[in-house]
């Protein structure tokens, strides 16, 4: 993958740090679209700050290949 392709959040990865609503954001991000706005360490930069009503560059998270499937 690389930055710009357009990926399906499919999974919600085993490890998540507690706290600061982590696990919903990654769970209300399942079965949505996002760009690949950045690749460091393996894993991909997603923003979706729309998930929670607000603009996307808001809220990013970091996410492993495995958890998501690149889609056309």
């Amino acid at each position: 993958m690389k930055i710009g392709d357009r990926v399906e959040v499919v999974a919600v990865p085993a490890s998540l740090p507690s706290g600061m609503g982590t696990q919903a954001l990654f769970e209300a991000c399942v079965g949505r679209v996002f760009p690949v706005e950045g690749i460091e360490n393996g894993l991909l930069e997603l923003h979706v700050g729309e998930v929670v009503g607000e603009k996307g560059f808001m809220h990013s998270i970091w996410i492993e290949p495995e958890c998501v499937r690149l889609r056309p």
